[in-house]
C-alpha cells in the first residue's frame, strides 16, 4: 500500500470515528440517560452531572482525532517520519494524560458526592488504565517518530 492510499484510508477512518462520536455525543447517551432518568426518576439528581461530565469528555477526543487526521495529511504528503508527527503524537500523549486525569478525577467527586455506584467506578479505573497504556503508545511512537525523522534528515544531507 503506498503513501496516498494509507493516508486516505487514516483519513476515512478518522472521519467514521469522529461521525461515530457525534452520534454517541449527541444522540445515544443524551437518550440512554433520559430513558434510564424515566425508568428511575429517584436518581434525578444525577442526571444532568453525569451527562456533563460524559459530554466535557468530547472535548479531547475530538482534539486527538484532529491530530490524528493531521498525521494522516503528512503521510499523504510522503512525511511519515518528520519531528512534526512526532510532535503531534506527543500532543496526543499529553491529551490522553490529561483526558484520564479528567475522568478519574471527576469519577472521585461522582462517588464521594454519592453520585456514582462503586462498580461504575471500578470500571472507570479500567478506562483509565487502558488510557494511560494509550498514552504510553502515543509517546513511544513520538520518540521513534522523531528519532526517524533525525536519521531521514541525516540521510537527506548526505551526498
Amino acid at each position: 500500500m503506498n503513501q496516498k492510499a494509507l493516508s486516505l484510508w487514516l483519513k476515512i477512518a478518522v472521519i467514521v470515528l469522529a461521525f461515530i462520536g457525534i452520534c454517541a455525543y449527541v444522540v445515544i447517551i443524551p437518550s440512554y440517560a433520559v430513558s434510564k432518568l424515566s425508568e428511575y426518576p429517584e436518581f434525578a439528581d444525577r442526571f444532568l452531572p453525569w451527562l456533563l461530565f460524559i459530554t466535557f469528555t468530547a472535548i479531547p477526543v475530538y482534539f486527538a482525532l484532529t491530530l490524528c487526521f493531521l498525521i494522516a495529511v503528512n503521510i499523504g504528503k510522503d512525511n511519515s517520519f518528520s519531528q512534526k508527527n512526532a510532535r503531534y503524537l506527543k500532543w496526543i500523549m499529553i491529551d490522553v494524560v490529561v483526558a484520564c486525569v479528567y475522568f478519574f478525577v471527576g469519577n472521585v467527586v461522582l462517588f464521594f458526592l454519592s453520585m456514582s455506584h462503586p462498580g461504575i467506578f471500578l470500571l472507570s479505573l479500567l478506562v483509565v488504565l487502558l488510557g494511560f497504556t494509550l498514552a504510553v503508545a502515543a509517546a513511544v511512537l513520538s520518540h521513534l517518530v522523531a528519532k526517524a525523522a533525525s536519521i531521514k534528515d541525516e540521510n537527506d544531507l548526505t551526498i
